[in-house]
């Protein structure tokens, strides 16, 4: 098959590699219909994070199961499923608490790699949802945003206690940002407020339910988000970036007594705790628990209730890989869909 694959920073390649098989009587063997590039992809692609290359790239995906273990009892070949970043058995104590991206028996996809024709997803009976029946190719962009980036957005808003009568700032313009906008809409917040400076994004921000757009960043922004809501800050801040800047950001504009759902993988965060222990701000969030949400979205998606697949402003086939990691490395792109 042909899969993607990052020798070092800033060199992403596409080869030829073995077909994966069945190595565990719980495992699933899907064929990709789409998949795409992470905005937490970046990080090795810059060179922020280790990279111990040559690595198999990709972390979100949906397909058409091919093959199944002797003990997957749920999933069958010929269904279109949807799977998350995490692998997980959906049966342990952490998984029925909803906290499935932490199971005991947790498998990241990230280090199987999802950027590819095929892939080996364990645990599948807990791992995948089936769609009803297949999908429309309309329908393959919004349910791959499913698998990470809307599940992840939707959590944020979740952790964040976004509801009816709030007011939500979102910290972060890219798919999960954005999607967090689409999510804290749907669980009924009166106002977002979205951080953001490039035209593009603020339009589909506003598409999703945006009320307000603030262009200052860093403690300006901060400044400008409470002239907007009496001094006070909001009552719920989606944090989807991970860096000092913006977790800082996102807890100076969040009110006494209101939540902070942070979802941006952190890099060089360091809180500093007198400021936190005065601030009387909740702090809730981490790798998302997609699997929890994903039968609601993609009922959600499935009956044309919401379009996440908009946050995909650029379509390549699978072998252009690099070309997609260079797109949103510069920001031509938010989010970059391959086509296998």
């Amino acid at each position: 098959m042909r899969a993607v694959v990052m020798h070092a920073p800033g060199d992403v390649r596409v080869e030829q590699r073995e077909n994966p098989e069945i190595l565990e009587p719980t495992d699933a063997i899907i064929r990709l219909s789409a998949a795409c590039v992470c905005g937490s992809d970046l990080w090795p692609y810059r060179g922020v994070t280790t990279h111990d290359g040559p690595s198999p790239m990709g972390h979100e995906y949906v397909g058409v199961v091919e093959e199944v273990g002797a003990e997957v009892r749920d999933i069958t070949p010929g269904q279109f499923v949807v799977g998350s970043f995490f692998a997980s058995d959906n049966t342990c104590e952490i998984c029925r608490a909803g906290y499935q991206s932490r199971c005991v028996h947790a498998v990241p996809m990230g280090a199987i790699g999802t950027q590819a024709q095929l892939v080996r997803v364990p645990l599948a009976d807990g791992t995948l949802v089936a769609t009803p029946e297949m999908p429309g190719a309309d329908l393959i962009p919004s349910l791959l945003a499913a698998s990470d980036v809307l599940g992840t957005g939707w959590f944020a808003a979740v952790a964040a206690e976004a509801g009816p009568g709030k007011t939500v700032a979102v910290v972060g313009d890219g798919a999960v940002g954005l999607l967090g906008v689409l999510a804290a809409g749907r669980l009924g917040a009166e106002r977002i407020v979205v951080f953001s400076r490039h035209a593009d994004r603020q339009k589909l921000a506003i598409e999703f339910g945006a009320t307000d757009i603030v262009t200052e960043r860093g403690d300006e922004g901060v400044a400008r988000l409470k002239d907007l809501t009496g001094g006070l800050g909001a009552h719920s801040v989606i944090e989807a970036v991970g860096t000092q800047e913006s977790m800082m950001q996102a807890i100076r504009s969040t009110r006494p007594g209101g939540h902070v759902g942070y979802v941006g993988v952190t890099h060089g965060v360091e809180l500093p705790a007198m400021e936190l222990f005065f601030s009387g701000v909740h702090l809730h969030g981490g790798p998302a628990p997609v699997r929890r949400f994903l039968p609601e979205l993609i009922r959600l998606i499935w009956d044309r209730e919401i379009d996440p697949g908009k946050v995909f402003d650029l379509e390549l086939p699978l072998e252009e890989a690099a070309e997609a990691y260079k797109a949103m490395d510069e920001r031509r792109a938010v989010k970059v869909l391959l086509r296998p």
